[in-house]
């Protein structure tokens, strides 16, 4: 029997897996770290402590498991996107890496579209509008206030990367998460010389990009006494977190999408030819699957707003799951099912964080319509559930219009594991809602790919045919995809109404 290791840089901890060659589980570990926000709106963590944690796991997994190093022939690696990474000349870490939700570069994404004359340009050639999230306005971040620290910088990397350099001492990066530093040519999935020119940054900071299942490097001696590697243990391109996930629950061809519901959520299908909005409300990414990609539109707050919810106003429905010794949302689950279809005339706008897809508006937020003395704290908790539903829908709507219909959706995440929200969200897509059988999702997508580079199997989509199965599945029910239908069309209209009600309120 071979094994493989999954490494997943997550936002709040790393998790690592190894698995059989035939996607089992032999043993996980998990180390987690802080997030530092140094002033509103921005958020920071040390690369140091994902590759301490990427390493100690690593070990923890090979000593807990008693498998020997050399019958684990590659490591893949996933990761948080978006973060900045930067190096000076001994690759020590410069600054503090600003990650994927720091909202401090508002005035760089204005710069990057005034440079590269305009938003349809930058568009054409990375797929995606200038973003706060995106690396490259991170980059023009540093460039202007920080001079010194740039001028220092001989290496650019993203957080999964920087975990791969430790690993290899190889300077590299792969399609998918290269495709969310806004430097990526997407379309010819290389780096892009008109943006690096016109942005002004070296192409040589960069690393060699690669597809994601190939090998970039093996295991230096030195992170071999650290982590229990042999040395020489290949080390694959890897993927982006969300591509990563994809590849985890079988989403590598056409007509097959997921939805996954952690804080924020994801709409992620499948091309096989490349498609973008020139609107800029959806990402279109290279995907892990050499020579496709992937749409992905993104709702801000969908776990977020339960957890928000539960946390508010659930007092009693924490106290009860205390009580029977349960998880809070089983108890908020049980009575929002009794609430009817439309939580009796109350929506929910999901926009606690301002909104990505379709709106791409950091100004809205989140608000009840429809509140009376009536309604119940199950009605509540049913109108969260909607309003995210709808905004995820909104999200398959954009994907529907650029000609990506998917006929099946698997889901993940925690929100994947509500009974209730899953036949709500099959009765609002109107179509089946799947689950995978394996929890992994990153971790066991990286890890897919890695057998893929050692050649246990000739390509993702065979090794995924093999490995993925489905756990159960819920068909949509046409009356009630026909009756919550007609409360989309209202809360459809909601943001056109109040768009500039809320410009208003974020002027006071």
């Amino acid at each position: 029997m071979k094994y493989v290791i999954g490494i997943d840089v997550g936002t709040s901890g790393t998790k690592t897996v190894l698995f059989d060659e035939k996607g089992g589980v032999i043993a996980s570990a998990t180390i987690e770290y802080p997030l530092y926000q140094p002033q509103n709106g921005w958020a920071e963590q040390d690369p140091l402590d994902w590759w301490n944690a990427s390493a100690k796991t690593t070990k923890t997994v090979i000593e807990k498991s008693g498998v020997a190093p050399e019958a684990i022939v590659g490591v893949g690696i996933s990761g948080q996107m978006h973060g900045l990474v930067m190096l000076d000349g001994k690759n020590n870490v410069l600054r503090p890496s600003i990650i994927w939700c720091d909202q401090r570069t508002a005035e760089e994404c204005e710069d990057i579209e005034r440079l590269m004359g305009g938003r349809d340009r930058l568009i054409a050639i990375t797929a995606n509008p200038a973003l706060t999230g995106f690396t490259a306005s991170k980059i023009m971040w540093v460039k202007k206030h920080e001079p010194e620290i740039y001028a220092k910088c001989a290496h650019i990397l993203l957080p999964k990367d920087y975990i791969r350099l430790m690993l290899t001492g190889e300077y590299a990066t792969e399609v998918s998460d290269a495709s969310g530093m806004q430097l990526l040519d997407v379309p010819r999935r290389d780096w892009s010389d008109e943006v690096l020119e016109k942005l002004g940054i070296d192409r040589s900071l960069l690393g060699k990009v690669y597809e994601s299942p190939e090998i970039t490097g093996t295991v230096t001696p030195e992170a071999s006494a650290l982590t229990g590697l042999a040395p020489g243990t290949p080390v694959v391109g890897g993927a982006g977190d969300n591509a990563a996930a994809a590849v985890g629950v079988g989403v590598v061809s056409d007509g097959r999408a997921f939805t996954t519901i952690g804080t924020s959520g994801v709409v992620f299908a499948h091309t096989d030819s490349i498609t973008i909005d020139p609107k800029g409300r959806v990402h279109t990414f290279c995907c892990a699957v050499p020579g496709a990609w992937h749409v992905m539109g993104v709702t801000q707050a969908a776990g977020l707003s339960l957890r928000w919810i539960r946390d508010t106003v659930c007092a009693p429905e924490v106290a009860e799951a205390e009580r029977q010794g349960v998880d809070p949302y089983r108890i908020m689950d049980a009575e929002a099912a009794e609430s009817p279809i439309g939580a009796n005339r109350l929506l929910y706008m999901p926009y606690l964080m301002g909104e990505r897809t379709p709106h791409l508006d950091p100004k809205v937020r989140g608000g009840f319509i429809g509140l009376s003395g009536m309604h119940t704290r199950g009605d509540m908790i049913r109108a969260v559930l909607e309003g995210v539903s709808y905004s995820l829908k909104d999200c398959l709507g954009v994907l529907d219009g650029m000609g990506v219909k998917p006929d099946d959706m698997k889901i993940c995440g925690g929100g994947g594991k509500s009974p209730l929200w899953r036949q709500m969200l099959a009765d609002v897509y109107g179509i089946p809602v799947t689950r995978i059988a394996s929890d992994e999702g990153p971790a066991l997508g990286v890890a897919i790919l890695a057998m893929v580079g050692a050649g246990l199997y000739p390509s993702v989509k065979d090794a995924c045919d093999a490995i993925v199965k489905t756990k159960d599945s819920v068909e949509p029910d046409p009356a009630r995809t026909a009756a919550y239908a007609k409360f989309y069309a209202v809360y459809d209209a909601l943001y056109p109404h109040l768009k500039a009600d809320f410009d208003a309120l974020a002027a006071l």
